[in-house]
Parts: C-alpha cells; sequence; structure tokens
C-alpha cells in the first residue's frame, strides 16, 4: 500500500471521473435490486442472488453459487439462502481484499410513502427498502472494482465480493457459513455500512427464550393454578431494573455509550378468562465491546431465575437464540481506516471519523478469523437519517457516487503496483 502522505496520483481522478461517467448505469442497477423483494421473514433470498450473478456474466465475470442446504436453511428459519463469491484475481504479490454486503432486509412494513420496490428517484434521493442497508452497497463495491480494472492499472492481488443473506439473522449462514466452509480466507475485510464514517468497532448481542410455565386454571378459580404471567411480571421489572443500571457501564470507543438490555416481544395465555399457564419473553442483550458474553450470560440467566425464584409451580427455562459477538478492532486495521479516510476527505471534502456503533453486523464474523475488518459504503450519517428499516428507507445519490469513489481509491491504494504508481 502507498504511503497516504503522497501527493495525490494523476490516476486517483481517473477512478472518479469512470465513476461519474457510469452512474446512470450504477443506479439503474439498484433500482433493479431494489424491485427484488427480499423481506426476513420469509426469507426467499435465491432469486436475488441469481440476478446478481446474471449481471455480473453479462460484465464477463464468474459469481460462484454457493447455496446452503436446504434442510439448514429451514431450521434457521429461513427459506432459501444462495450466498455469492465473485472472484477478481490478479498478479501475485498482493493482499485478497473482501468486500461484503447483505441483501437480505426486514419487511417494509406500513407508512410508505413511495413503493418500497419501486426504486424512485426524488430530490436526488433513491427510495426502497434496502436501498440504504445494503444493496446501496451491492454496487457501490461492484462499481469500485470496475473502475480499478477499468483504468488499465497493473494489479496485484485480488477482490472477493461476497454477497450474502442472513444478516437479519445474524450471518452465521452467510459470512460465517462460507468463512467456515474455509471458501473464503482474505487478508482484509470491508463491510457494508455508511459514507460519512469508517466503522472500526461495533456492539455485540445476546438474545434469549425465557419461558415460563405455570398452570392453567379457569377464571373463576384463580388460586387453583400457578399464573405464569404472574411470574413473567417479576421478570420484566428485574429486566427493566438492570436495564437501568446499564446506563451506567460507558464504553471507551466513540460512537457507543453503554449496553442495553430490552424484552422485545411477549407471548403467552390462553384466552380472557384462563389464568396464563405459559408465558414466552424474548430478549435482546446489547453488549459494548468491553463485555465478556459469557460474564453477560451468566448474569442475565441468574437475575432471571432469581426474579421467580420461591414462587410456587412456577419454573423457567432460558434458550439462547443468538450470540453475536462485538467487532473488535485488529491489526492492519488501520491502513484501511488511513486509505479511506484520505480518499473521503478528497471526495467529500471533509474528514470522517473512526468510530463504533451500538449495531452489530456481519463485521465481526469476518474478525473472529483474524482479518482487519472495517465497515464502510453508502449510505447517511446515521440509521435514523436514512430510514432503514422504517418507511421510506433512502440512499442519497450524492453519497452512493461519493462511497463508490472512494472505495475504488482503497483499492487502488492496496492493489496498484507499486511501480505503477511512478509512472501516472
Amino acid at each position: 500500500m502507498r504511503p497516504l502522505t503522497n501527493a495525490p496520483r494523476a490516476f486517483d481522478a481517473r477512478l472518479r471521473n469512470w465513476v461519474d461517467e457510469h452512474f446512470d448505469e450504477q443506479v439503474s442497477l439498484l433500482q433493479r435490486l431494489v424491485a427484488i423483494p427480499t423481506d426476513t421473514p420469509p426469507g426467499d433470498t435465491a432469486r436475488h442472488a441469481e440476478v446478481v450473478a446474471d449481471v455480473v456474466a453479462a460484465w464477463g465475470w464468474q459469481a460462484e453459487r454457493h447455496s446452503v442446504p436446504a434442510d439448514e436453511v429451514q431450521a434457521y428459519g429461513m427459506r432459501s439462502i444462495t450466498n455469492l463469491v465473485i472472484r477478481r484475481q490478479y498478479a501475485s504479490g498482493g493482499p485478497v481484499i473482501a468486500l461484503n454486503a447483505h441483501g437480505d432486509v426486514v419487511p417494509p412494513g406500513d407508512g410508505w410513502t413511495h413503493d418500497p420496490y419501486g426504486g424512485a428517484v426524488v430530490d436526488g434521493r433513491l427510495y426502497g427498502r434496502a436501498s440504504a442497508v445494503s444493496k446501496s452497497d451491492f454496487t457501490t463495491y461492484l462499481h469500485a472494482v470496475r473502475a480499478l480494472e477499468a483504468s488499465g492499472l497493473p494489479l496485484r492481488g485480488a477482490v472477493e465480493l461476497h454477497f450474502t443473506y442472513d444478516e437479519e439473522f445474524g450471518g452465521l449462514k452467510g459470512p460465517g457459513w462460507l468463512l467456515a466452509q474455509g471458501l473464503s480466507r482474505p487478508d482484509y475485510a470491508i463491510c457494508a455500512s455508511f459514507s460519512h464514517a469508517v466503522v472500526t468497532a461495533h456492539n455485540g448481542c445476546l438474545q434469549f427464550e425465557i419461558t415460563v410455565n405455570g398452570k392453567a386454571t379457569h377464571g373463576s378459580a384463580p388460586k387453583t393454578g400457578h399464573d405464569a404471567l404472574q411470574a413473567a411480571s417479576r421478570i420484566l421489572m428485574e429486566t427493566y431494573q438492570q436495564a437501568q443500571a446499564l446506563e451506567a457501564v460507558h464504553s471507551s470507543i466513540d460512537g457507543i455509550s453503554h449496553p442495553t438490555l430490552i424484552i422485545g416481544k411477549i407471548d403467552g395465555g390462553t384466552n380472557t378468562n384462563v389464568v396464563p399457564g405459559r408465558v414466552v419473553l424474548k430478549m435482546d442483550r446489547r453488549m459494548i465491546p468491553e463485555e465478556d458474553p459469557t460474564q453477560v450470560e451468566a448474569q442475565v440467566r441468574d437475575f432471571v431465575q432469581q426474579a421467580v425464584a420461591g414462587l410456587p409451580g412456577i419454573t423457567v427455562s432460558i434458550r439462547r437464540l443468538l450470540l453475536a459477538r462485538a467487532l473488535r478492532p485488529l491489526p492492519g486495521h488501520e491502513k484501511l481506516v488511513a486509505s479511506l479516510q484520505a480518499h473521503a476527505q478528497t471526495v467529500f471534502n471533509e474528514a470522517i471519523a473512526a468510530v463504533g456503533t451500538p449495531l452489530y453486523a456481519d463485521a465481526r464474523l469476518y474478525a473472529e478469523h483474524g482479518i482487519p475488518t472495517v465497515m464502510y459504503g453508502a449510505g447517511p450519517r446515521t440509521v435514523l437519517e436514512s430510514g432503514a428499516k422504517q418507511a421510506d428507507e433512502h440512499v442519497m445519490l450524492s453519497d452512493l457516487k461519493g462511497a463508490t469513489q472512494v472505495m475504488a481509491g482503497l483499492l487502488a491504494d492496496f492493489l496498484v503496483a507499486e511501480a505503477a504508481e511512478a509512472e501516472y
């Protein structure tokens, strides 16, 4: 990688110009990808992967289709997953850089003023479900690689585009599956995110299903049963007290504040006139990078059991649904950060920060394999600003173009043969 203190290279402008000249094509591609529903649930995403594979085949590229076995997908709670790996191999001697974006997304929900699958462009914004997170970065990464290859520069190393389809379920059958199967082992990874920050760390997450069992009985004789909802209310109250206490636990990473704890869903009871015999709570515990997941899980299990201790006829079972470890910076990530910040300064004419985010994402799965990883891509300054997972999700076209130009510059930093830099 070239020293970033050098004067700008002539071919950097060439890369940016290529992106600018082909931007209408990029926007059209994003509209095409947004038009294909990949809502999870139901999680039937294979068709989207086939369309992406067909798109790159028209460019003369080959997309490897890695379908997760049907029984694994169904047990996972989805219908189909076909992960794509597109390998662009250059001369030997350079690094392998993986670029990962996910195509699955939560359902649109209500309140849209634009068709969630329409890809309408209004006032410089492209609207649609996954337009910001993260079908936009399918196009960001694809067009950054195309710009690099169109430059005619001598390249070394490789780019691998990883397009995966289960981020909403935790990524274990997406990047986690590709890495576990030994289908990829890159030197660096960049995962979809936002153009106005480089994300170097993110929270972890534990999710639990807590089942409270009692004994149902007729509502006219409640003392003959054991009220599972009454017991569950004790767990609820203790959860809220624990959540409040977590506000005093602070992360040292800019962009990440404190751990959080919520009950996101409650199911139970039989009818209005029946004492509930069973109640199920779904709990989400976000962990800051400094926390140990093993200790956090033990603490959750302990306070849940203690909340109902001594209640006659009540038992509680706790099942872990998800363990997503936090993303922490690894040695080598600083090279990615420096390159992205340098090119963003040129493209956006402003400095972008390196921060953490309270979300959790697929990026952690690369880091768990020892791969220096950051998150960067098209999008706004915050998730809320984009409407991601809300009505009228959108991406600013200026951000889409700018992030693509920044990514093209980063790829040149890592993959252009050093001898070429003296010639341009």
